[in-house]
């Protein structure tokens, strides 16, 4: 059995505010917003291309620590892909994203960038050649 990616999973001090960032940033969709029986706000998202993002605060009794967009051990970032790196900088910006590194152009043709997404939320763009 090929071992896929199930989802990936997003804490926040605020769940609906960074869903609704990711769905006018990403064009992702909120399929689920429940409460779960730990405490936590709990809202599913699904990308364009079938990805779910998870996103959810703390669970009661749970002190979580400070979010990171800088480079950093662990799962530092996940990434996106674009057609128009420009663009999506400026529109990504203007949604309160900031420019951390970037664009940086690679030996193929294309062009990576690293954007740092309300709540510390560390985010690669990735323009193919």
């Amino acid at each position: 059995m090929p071992f896929i990616v199930n989802h990936i999973h997003l804490k926040s001090s605020d769940p609906k505010a960074t869903a609704d960032w990711f769905v006018e940033a990403f064009n992702v969709e909120i399929v689920a917003d429940d409460v779960r029986s730990v405490g936590d706000r709990f809202i599913k998202t699904m990308t364009e291309g079938g990805l779910t993002i998870n996103i959810s605060g703390e669970r009661t009794g749970e002190t979580l620590g400070p979010a990171d967009a800088e480079p950093h051990y662990g799962l530092e970032h996940f990434g996106f892909d674009t057609d128009d790196m420009d663009a999506d900088l400026e529109r990504l910006q203007g949604l309160g994203a900031e420019l951390k590194e970037g664009p940086i152009p690679n030996a193929a043709g294309g062009a990576i960038a690293f954007i740092a997404a309300p709540g510390g939320i560390r985010i690669e763009l990735i323009k193919q050649s």
